[in-house]
């Protein structure tokens, strides 16, 4: 039996990394324990964020539950209407996160520019001001008089952090879903349309091209698959054991790598770790058999020397390759977490003076 292709199987495990998680929760599936009911609910576009809200038309009132996962455990969230730009600046926000006593707590700040986060009241009414942690997901509850002029569409701004520092919220992290999490929010017709930044339009292209290289590259090796059962079964009385084996185990162990990413957690759930570890072991198991078979699949075909030859340098090639692209990732990712450590910050409360969205 033919084995996998291990073109198809190179390009199917790095194709893993360009797929972004997926989430089974949607907003239409949530429940809150203080079992409030409200007309519109949205999938935020990032962040993992969910909207509840019912808007009054007659007095211009938003009821709203914002729905997010912190960063950490000990993070927090905050969802924010501006009513003079669609950033940060001018934000009037509600920013919930865990006290030192462990009970939930809602403040509000009035974010006027980009270098000063100040506590205080908005510009504009809020009441029922509440907020809840349950199964590692934070809510924001409240009720929002929006001023007639904003009309019944809004900016909105949303965003988590890791961590809170003598009750006051510690500075974001800058990735794209963080700069891309703000947007439009039409009232009555219950629609987001995000504002994000040109990345996350780069972004949405490498997860199109993640998605359509696994798909292609999965159905090669199901062709090769398919190839070698027939092959198989017009072999009358031949059968080579440890190359079918080795073939069937890999289909089996593909199959699961990819269904396998419908099912991975959140960044922060506490079973991430334990699936990064089987899911980069099934991906090593996959390359090693793969290699392996296609070596017992030319102890079958008995081609000349110089294809065995051939193989054994393009592996080694894609293997120096991956291995100097492995050590350089490791190298920017141990530079960024030094200047991370090491970084200056600006303005006063050191550095917390941040912005908490972009």
């Amino acid at each position: 039996m033919s084995p996998l292709p291990i073109s198809a199987l190179l390009l199917l495990l790095l194709s893993l990394s360009l797929l972004p998680a997926s989430h089974s929760l949607t907003c239409t599936s949530q429940t809150f324990t203080n079992n409030k009911l409200y007309s519109n609910c949205l999938d935020l576009p990032s962040l993992s964020s969910y909207l509840h809200y019912t808007y009054t038309p007659s007095n211009s009132s938003l009821s709203i539950a914002f729905q997010a996962t912190p960063a950490t455990s000990s993070g927090w969230i905050s969802w924010a209407i501006n009513p003079t730009s669609a950033g940060m600046a001018g934000s009037q926000a509600l920013l919930a996160f865990k006290a030192s006593n462990g009970s939930m707590t809602v403040q509000t700040y009035n974010i006027s520019s980009y270098s000063s986060i100040v506590k205080g009241n908005l510009s504009f009414e809020v009441a029922d001001m509440e907020a809840e942690y349950s199964g590692g997901v934070m809510t924001i509850f409240a009720t929002v008089s929006l001023p007639a002029k904003l009309g019944t569409t809004v900016n909105q701004v949303w965003q988590v952090g890791s961590s809170v520092t003598d009750g006051f919220p510690d500075k974001h992290a800058f990735q794209a879903a963080n700069l891309n999490s703000k947007g439009t929010l039409d009232l009555l017709k219950g629609e987001t349309t995000s504002s994000g930044s040109s990345g996350g339009a780069r972004q949405k292209r490498k997860n199109i091209h993640g998605i359509l290289n696994v798909t292609s590259a999965y159905a090669i090796g199901v062709a090769g698959w398919g190839t070698g059962l027939k092959l198989g079964s017009e072999s009358k009385g031949v059968q080579y054991t440890a190359h079918r084996t080795i073939g069937i185990a890999l289909f089996c162990l593909a199959t699961v790598q990819v269904f396998a990413l419908f099912l991975r957690p959140k960044k922060d759930h506490k079973y991430r770790f334990y699936w990064n570890i089987y899911h980069h072991i099934i991906g090593y198991a996959i390359l090693v058999l793969g290699i392996l078979n296609v070596f017992k699949g030319l102890d079958i075909l008995l081609p000349e020397k110089k294809w065995r030859s051939a193989y054994i340098i393009v592996i080694s090639v894609l293997g120096g390759i991956a291995l100097l692209l492995e050590a350089i990732t490791w190298v920017v990712v141990l530079r960024r977490k030094s200047s991370k450590s090491t970084k200056p910050y600006d303005g006063h409360n050191n550095g917390r003076d941040q912005p908490l969205t972009s």
